[in-house]
């Protein structure tokens, strides 16, 4: 965050000093249309290198944002040779009327050459610009020198054409350092590492794109050496220095697009090899993340199905287990169940196979029986899944080309197998572990935290008394509260639900008791403490996970109520013998990190009278179900508390306690119950 604050600015500056330079080198150009001394051409091409340097510094930020997409780099650049190639194509037709008037009383050809120079000048830096983001794309050391040299040979470029001003004849060193410079481009030219990592698509693709460049920036160079066409005359005569590097820039163009067209070439013959190389590795990546991070066995079957029949090349692809001597059909790929049945068995009981290694099936070589059943399949490779030595089932693959599959693919299957062997084990496993005994370890470590995680006692002032009721479901949940002693005689307290069971909510519970501790000490406003943690709990919450949350801060001398509500059940005021339900808006932490969740996320300020009495709890409270599935409702919640109102607070949570195990006595606790109460009584 703090990487692209710097650069926001640093953005910002290199834009503000570009526009407050040209429009100083625009008014220039307007008051001395003609550079007639050595002195204003001099002031000229300071202020032309100036607005060059700074846009410079604007755009590379810019696209440095792009450099994982180098073909919107190369676009980008023809886009803009493109239109410089339209505007010198018809600017003679556009301005030559008025080359044909005095320049110094047609203030309209002025303008039209000042506005075409600008344009001008933006193109050429952003097309180095994007010529220096490919120059660095990809490179494993820092060629950065190279490019340097070749900037710093086109700045004397730019500056010894002030040399011919002075003496036509003197145009050595301009000459010199032109062409060292072009030397310098062909040599940077060289670098386009990146090519290497494109897919053969892209590689077909980009040997067309720059051969219509290094064309089109050829044109441009020599239509710009034209000493009639009128934009070499406009531009020359505004700045020799800027046209000296508009040429190298379409030399540039022309040579770079020339050598990438060659490289990709070059790669043509190897894509398609590095292609699915690239493809085997991304495929077992996936692999080894379904090793640990799904356990659904189906969903890992028809995965690795999916995967197999695509890296190998295959048109299908089917996977059956073992189990003692029955074979089970897990997943098929573009087979039919009863197809992919019919040639299992009919291969694996084929005497010609070898069940320990990969063996593959040519429909030219096989018995006729066994033909009739492949039908349109002209290959099939048979891959074991062994675990431990023991053959537990088999990957199978098919082509309807008669094409062989090489060893690189059978040993690309071969893995595949011995990935999916393992993910499927540790699936199998863990489902025969949640049946049988239904994670008692995973329950215990979540109770231990979430007893943990709770308050040993509860806050104690003259003003206030409170009370808490928590009491833990058969599946553990994610309930919390807490409190906190704020600065300025304030305490700040939370109730919060995750949605879902078991160690993987008690964890994020964890968390957030670890942040609400940090924050709550620096953050005293509800709302924004609350858009804070979603915005933390963005790289710790999966799409299935929520929190809701209910977080105020109470003044202990005033009684001043500030709180706000992430998707919290309503919070319950007992005041004036009636009880009333308090619910700003707001919606579950982890359900948007847009500005849509802040936009919901209100705020409620209440002030606190003597008896009152205000209740924040979970929703295992109202949604407590009887026999008939009835809901407890937060009316009977209501009513305790409205009734009880004048006695003290535990008693008020025994008696609802009381209530709630009466009510459903004759159906299971399906969620946590937890209850805060704070009852304001401030002695004058």
């Amino acid at each position: 965050m703090i990487n692209n604050s710097l650069k926001n600015i640093t953005r910002a500056k290199g834009l503000e000093n570009a526009i407050i330079v040209s429009i100083l080198l625009f008014l220039f150009s307007l008051f001395f249309p003609q550079h007639d001394s050595f002195l204003l051409l001099l002031i000229n091409e300071v202020l032309v290198f100036l607005v060059l340097y700074f846009i410079l510094s604007y755009i590379k930020p810019l696209l440095g944002s792009k450099t994982d997409s180098p073909f919107t780099l190369v676009l980008n650049a023809g886009i803009l040779a493109a239109l410089v190639f339209s505007i010198i194509s018809i600017s003679d037709s556009l301005f030559g009327s008025l080359a044909d008037k005095d320049a110094n009383l047609n203030i309209i050809y002025s303008l039209f050459s000042i506005i075409l120079i600008f344009i001008f000048i933006v193109a050429a830096i952003y097309i180095l610009a994007s010529f220096r983001e490919l120059f660095f794309l990809r490179q494993k050391t820092d060629p950065g020198m190279y490019f340097n040299t070749m900037q710093v040979f086109f700045l004397l470029t730019f500056f010894s054409s002030l040399l011919l001003k002075i003496d036509p004849d003197f145009d050595y060193p301009y000459n010199s350092f032109f062409v060292v410079s072009i030397v310098l481009i062909s040599l940077n030219s060289l670098r386009v590492a990146w090519i290497a990592f494109l897919v053969k698509k892209q590689k077909l693709y980009l040997l067309l794109i720059s051969t219509i460049l290094s064309i089109l920036f050829g044109f441009n160079f020599g239509l710009l050496l034209s000493e009639t066409n009128t934009v070499r005359q406009i531009i020359f005569s505004f700045s020799p220095g800027f046209y000296s590097v508009l040429n190298l820039t379409m030399i540039y163009g022309m040579i770079y697009f020339g050598v990438i067209f060659f490289t990709t070439l070059f790669h043509l013959p190897t894509a398609e090899a590095f292609d699915r190389k690239a493809q085997e590795a991304s495929s077992l990546m996936d692999l080894t993340k379904l090793i640990t991070q799904v356990f659904d066995f189906k969903e890992l079957a028809e995965t690795v199905t999916t995967i197999t029949a695509k890296v190998c090349n295959s048109y299908s692809a089917w996977l059956v287990t073992k189990k003692e001597i029955e074979y089970t059909l897990n997943s098929v790929h573009h087979i039919s169940y009863v197809d992919a049945d019919k040639l299992t068995k009919m291969l694996l009981d084929s005497e010609e196979s070898d069940l320990l290694n990969v063996q593959t099936f040519s429909y030219d070589t096989v018995s006729t029986e066994l033909r009739n059943e492949m039908r349109e399949f002209k290959m099939i490779a048979i891959a074991p899944l062994k675990l431990h030595g023991v053959i537990n089932g088999f990957l199978f693959t098919a082509r309807h080309k008669d094409v062989n599959f090489d060893e690189d693919e059978k040993k690309s299957l071969q893995a595949f197998a011995d990935y999916a062997t393992v993910a499927l084990e540790n699936a199998k496993l863990l489902a025969e572990s949640i049946e049988k005994e239904r994670l008692e370890k995973e329950l215990d470590v979540a109770r231990d935290i979430q007893r943990k995680i709770l308050p040993n006692h509860v806050p104690y002032s003259k003003n206030f008394q409170a009370a808490t009721l928590f009491v833990p479901a058969f599946e553990v949940g994610g309930d919390y509260y807490d409190f906190f002693e704020l600065e300025g005689e304030k305490l700040g307290f939370i109730v919060a639900d995750v949605s879902g069971k078991g160690i993987s909510a008690s964890f994020i519970m964890a968390e957030v008791k670890g942040i609400f501790e940090s924050l709550s000490k620096l953050i005293l406003n509800p709302r924004s403490l609350l858009v804070y943690v979603n915005e933390i709990l963005k790289k710790s919450l999966d799409k299935k996970s929520f929190v809701t949350v209910i977080y105020g801060v109470i003044d202990k001398q005033s009684g001043e109520l500030n709180f706000a509500r992430a998707g919290h059940p309503p919070v319950l005021l007992c005041s004036d013998n009636k009880v009333k339900r308090l619910q700003p808006s707001g919606i579950g932490i982890g359900l948007d990190y847009s500005s849509g969740f802040v936009n919901s996320l209100k705020e409620m300020q209440i002030v606190l009278k003597n008896d009152d009495i205000v209740a924040f709890y979970s929703d295992g409270i109202p949604e407590a179900k009887n026999a008939k599935l009835e809901d407890f409702g937060y009316e009977r919640l209501e009513k305790i508390i409205l009734q009880n109102k004048n006695k003290n607070l535990d008693e008020i949570t025994n008696i609802l306690m009381h209530d709630l195990a009466i009510f459903s006595k004759d159906h299971w606790q399906h969620d946590d119950i937890t209850l805060v109460l704070i009852k304001w009584n401030k002695k004058n």
